[in-house]
């Protein structure tokens, strides 16, 4: 069974985002190991020079990559300057990392300022959500649908339409 995992700054701190990601996990069960592991934020200043902005995300890319599995892992960053993708785009990347031999795929989500060069370098895909800006509780949620509608496509599910 593929183990997907979905590495994050930051908790989810209100509990209808925690169930929404809850469902989506329970629903990927049948298919994937799905686990969300969330690593803690640096703490910056009210108004963060850019060398500490720059540093907090080296620091948060040390604890990202440090549970990013092993190095033939399929990882993809969520990041601005990602690729947008449909929904059959990302379920042909998972089906193509699966016959490629890949056993793990990883999804990084960074701090509210991004992820580190670091991170997206060592990503086989940048991917973008949209070309505007949501909440980084919601884009979880958003990533934890889109995987589970991957994986219905991928399997002529009656989900996707």
């Amino acid at each position: 069974m593929i183990k997907v995992t979905v590495l994050c700054i930051g908790k989810l701190k209100e509990r209808y985002w925690r169930e929404a990601c809850d469902e989506y996990a329970k629903r990927l069960s049948a298919w994937c190991k799905f686990t969300i592991i969330e690593l803690p934020e640096s703490r910056l200043p009210e108004n963060p020079a850019p060398a500490q902005i720059e540093r907090a995300l080296e620091e948060e890319g040390e604890r990202l990559l440090s549970r990013a599995g092993n190095a033939e892992a399929y990882k993809a960053a969520l990041c601005i300057e990602g690729k947008l993708d449909s929904s059959e785009g990302l379920a042909e990347d998972i089906a193509a990392a699966a016959l490629a031999g890949k056993s793990e795929l990883v999804f990084f989500i960074g701090s509210s300022y991004g992820l580190s060069p670091g991170v997206k370098a060592s990503a086989q895909k940048r991917l973008s959500m949209s070309p505007m800006t949501f909440p980084h509780q919601l884009a979880r949620v958003m990533l934890c649908e889109q995987i589970y509608r991957a994986f219905q496509i991928n399997r002529n599910g009656k989900y996707h339409k």
